[in-house]
Order: structure tokens, then C-alpha cells, then sequence
């Protein structure tokens, strides 16, 4: 057993401390970014609408069809092509027409969205915008910094940085964070950045306010090679479900703010017209669901061969236990539901939140408030 180095205990938290700050940096650059944008493309959409408009007309004449995303003259400056990647009005400026049936058909069905700029398949487009950039720089600066806090509580405990709740927390924020940031090479998943990101900074300030253990050996019943394998998967699955969870928010957001534009109302969320269709949104949770059920279920499964080993049964009814095939019988809900019984758009994204809701209920009340023998929180 390797002895205790509180020195890099101490270092950890220091590195904690300045990657939850970096973090929120990057988070104000992310929200920066999207009013930014929102205000530039609202601009782009008032400009067309002007060149498009009659002689005389008034402003009001002009800036309502386009705040509204909709028909009428000039609204086709406020209607996007979900085809087009992020940035690119449908049609050239100053050209007046009416959005096509199959448009306005789409919006309905949230396949593409009217008075949306974002690419449905979320590719990056030609146009550079520096705020996202430096978010991007940020994040990946404070990543770095939360790996040195990793490493550090690892080395000066002598093990895997996951054997209490505080570990498993910061563990787990950095792989939510390192995910994004793996995305984020193939996917321009930047619109998302404000929400990972802030629900990362949660992740820290619980950790050192709620949460916060000193640096120190496991328990007996966790000096086991089943801790690296069962927790690890465990922490990357509920990192992918941080992911989907903030995905299935902002589907709910898109939505209605979809339903609202195609009847014809004012859009009052424009920073959501870099954020993909509803649609676009439900899929890619829906994929990414799909891979962290399948880690969940490695989890459930090597979480009873352990306690096999460890207690000799696979299975005792520990509300541990208990609350872990929870949370898989609602994934699989969702995914079968999904798949087959036609359970999508909205009804899908609260079934997704509903099973990350159980995963916090999991890792946050069972831990601390129901006693078992997986009472291992360190608090």
C-alpha cells in the first residue's frame, strides 16, 4: 500500500480550484458567443428584409415578419435552409419570397427549423467566430488543468482517483468535459458548450463544497481490481448521459421554440439559430444513449460479479444496487420506446432527462441518506 502524500492532495485541490475557474471563463465566452451571433445574424436578417421590401414600407413593416421567422414578404430571410451550414441565409440577400411548403412542412415535423441557421448535421461551416474559438481554447486549457488535479489526487492516494464521492464528481466532470472536447473534432457541437460546461463547473463546486474529502486510502471492501473496471465505465457512461441530458433540454427549447415560429409568432430565443433542429438534437442524444446504455449495463453487470467476489452473491436488493438497475430499466425504456413504439420528439428528450435525474438521485440522496453496503461516499 503506497503511503499518503498529502503535498499532492493539496496540489490537487489547487488544480481543481483553477480549472473550475478556467471553466468559467470558457463558460462566459460560450455564452458570449452565442449572443454574439445572435445578434449578428438578427442583423443579417433585418438588412435582407430591408433589400427585399417594397419601397416606402415602414420599419415595422420590415422587422416583423423576420422577429417572427416566418412568412410574409421578406420572411424567407428569416428561413433557413437546414441543409446550409451555420451562418448562410437560405437564398441571396434581397431576394423576396415566400418559404416553400416542404420548408414550412419540415419545421412542423422539426426535421429543420424556419428562422434556423445551424447545419442538421452539425459540420462546421465556413464562418470563424472568435468567441467560440477562445471558449474552445479556454476549455481545452482547463481541461488540462483538471487532468493535472486528476493525476495529482491519484498519485498522492496511491490508487484510482474514484474511490468516494468527491472523486468520483471531479473524475467524472473531467471525462464529461474531455468527451465534449473528442466531439468536438468531428462535430461543431459549440452551441453546446455553455451547458456542458456550466454543468462541469457544478460538478467542482459540489465536489469541494458537498462533497470534499481528504486525500486518503480505500476502504477494504474497495482495495479490489474491481474498482478500476466497474467504476471507470461507470464514470464514462454517466459522463455520456451529462451529455445527452443537456442535449434533451435543449431539444425541449428548440421545439417549442420551432412550434412557435411555424404558427407565426415572434422568435424570442435568437441564440437558439446556432443550435441544430429538434430533431438533429434527438438524434444524436438518441445514438449517444444508445453507447452509454451499453457502458451502463457493463457497469450493472460487473458491479454483481464483484459483489459476488466480494460478499458471494451477484445480487442482494442493496438500495446501491437497487437504484443502478433503475437506472437501466429507464434507458432501456427510452431506447425501446424510441425504436419502436414511435416515442419521439419531446416524449423521448423527458425520458432522457427523466433517466439522468435518476442518476443524479443515484450518486447524490443514495449515497448520502440510505445506508448499505456500498456506503463508500467518504463524507
Amino acid at each position: 500500500m503506497f503511503p499518503i502524500n498529502e503535498t499532492m492532495g493539496q496540489y490537487s485541490e489547487l488544480f481543481m480550484l483553477l480549472a473550475a475557474g478556467t471553466y468559467t471563463v470558457a463558460f462566459i465566452a460560450f455564452a458570449w458567443d452565442l449572443a454574439k451571433s445572435s445578434r449578428a445574424l438578427r442583423a443579417v436578417d433585418l438588412k435582407a428584409a430591408a433589400a427585399a421590401s417594397p419601397e416606402g414600407s415602414s420599419d415595422a413593416d420590415v422587422k416583423a415578419p423576420v422577429a417572427a421567422g416566418a412568412g410574409g414578404a421578406g420572411g424567407a430571410a428569416g428561413t433557413v435552409d437546414a441543409g446550409r451550414t451555420e451562418g448562410h441565409l437560405a437564398g441571396p440577400a434581397g431576394r423576396a419570397e415566400r418559404p416553400s411548403s416542404s420548408v414550412s412542412a419540415k419545421a412542423q415535423a422539426g426535421g429543420g427549423a424556419a428562422g434556423q441557421t445551424a447545419d442538421a448535421s452539425m459540420s462546421y461551416g465556413g464562418e470563424r467566430r472568435a468567441p467560440a474559438r477562445v471558449a474552445v481554447a479556454l476549455t481545452i486549457l482547463g481541461a488540462a488543468i483538471h487532468a493535472a488535479g486528476v493525476v495529482t489526487r491519484a498519485i498522492g492516494s496511491g490508487r484510482v482517483p474514484w474511490g468516494n464521492m468527491y472523486e468520483f464528481l471531479t473524475t467524472g466532470a473531467f471525462v464529461a468535459v474531455a468527451v465534449f472536447l473528442v466531439v468536438l473534432i468531428r462535430r461543431d457541437l459549440r452551441f453546446l458548450g455553455t451547458f456542458v460546461v456550466g454543468l462541469v463547473i457544478i460538478m467542482l463546486v459540489a465536489a469541494s463544497v458537498a462533497y470534499w474529502t481528504p486525500v486518503g486510502h480505500l476502504v477494504p471492501a474497495l482495495q479490489s481490481y474491481w474498482l478500476i473496471i466497474h467504476v471507470s465505465i461507470a464514470v464514462l457512461s454517466s459522463a455520456l448521459f451529462t451529455l445527452t441530458f443537456a442535449m434533451s433540454a435543449l431539444q425541449l427549447v428548440q421545439s417549442h421554440r420551432q412550434r412557435t415560429i411555424a404558427a407565426g409568432g415572434a422568435d424570442k430565443l435568437g441564440f437558439m439559430r446556432l443550435v441544430p433542429s429538434a430533431l438533429s438534437l434527438e438524434n444524436l442524444s438518441y445514438r449517444i444513449n444508445a453507447i452509454a446504455f451499453i457502458g451502463w449495463t457493463f457497469t450493472l453487470m460487473f458491479g454483481a460479479i464483484w459483489a459476488e467476489k466480494a460478499w458471494g452473491r451477484f445480487w442482494g436488493w442493496d438500495t446501491k444496487e437497487v437504484w443502478t438497475f433503475v437506472i437501466w430499466v429507464v434507458y432501456a425504456g427510452y431506447l425501446h420506446a424510441r425504436a419502436t413504439r414511435g416515442w419521439t420528439g419531446t416524449r423521448a428528450a423527458w425520458l432522457s432527462i427523466v433517466g439522468y435525474l435518476c442518476v443524479v438521485f443515484n450518486f447524490t440522496i443514495v449515497n448520502q441518506f440510505f445506508n448499505g453496503l456500498h456506503s463508500y461516499s467518504g463524507l
